[in-house]
Formats: structure tokens, sequence, C-alpha cells
């Protein structure tokens, strides 16, 4: 019986992971278009909340269901795919000015 339930506990956290890690990529192109927009705008507001539906729906999907163990994982790495999404907004913005300006 200890064994069963360590496979449920591995596959329910094997679980989480993949959907943790969806969750951060499908927010990378999101939080790359919230860095260029001004904050609270239209735009911004769509920015952080399209991506919603889609976590929800990939946690209906996955059947990780509504445990409270889950939250931290993927509410941790929705804000971490638009964190870095913005990250790479501004490393790209960066370099392409500092490119113009040694071409010129």
């Amino acid at each position: 019986m200890l064994i069963f339930t360590i496979q449920i506990n591995l596959i329910i956290k094997m679980k989480l992971f993949i959907v943790s890690l969806i969750v951060f990529v499908v927010n990378l192109p999101f939080g790359y278009w919230r860095a260029g927009v001004k904050k609270f705008s239209k735009q911004w507001f769509l920015a952080v909340h399209i991506p919603v539906p889609v976590v929800i729906a990939l946690r209906i999907f996955s059947g990780l269901g509504w445990q409270f163990v889950t939250y931290p994982a993927l509410v941790g790495a929705f804000f971490l795919g638009q964190y870095f999404g913005g990250v790479l907004r501004s490393h790209y913005t960066k370099n392409k000015n500092s490119q113009k300006a040694f071409e010129e």
C-alpha cells in the first residue's frame, strides 16, 4: 500500500511540474507584450488576464483539481512567466537600440 501511495504522489508531482512548466511558457509572450504597453491600460489588463482561462483549462484537463497545494506552484509559474517575458522584451529592446547606435 505504501508503494502505491508513493507512486500516486509522484504522478501528482509530475503532473504539477508539467502543468507549471506549460503555464510558465504560455505566459512568456504575454509578459513580453505586457512590458511594452502602458501600465494599467486596456492592453496591459488583457496581457495579464488572457492567460487565466488557459491555466484554468490546464488545471481541469490535467486532473490536478483545485487542491490548495497546487496554487503556489501555478501562481508562481504564472507570475514568473510574466516577469521573464518582460525581461526578454527589455533585453531585446536594449540590444536592438545598442545595435542601432553601433551601426550609425
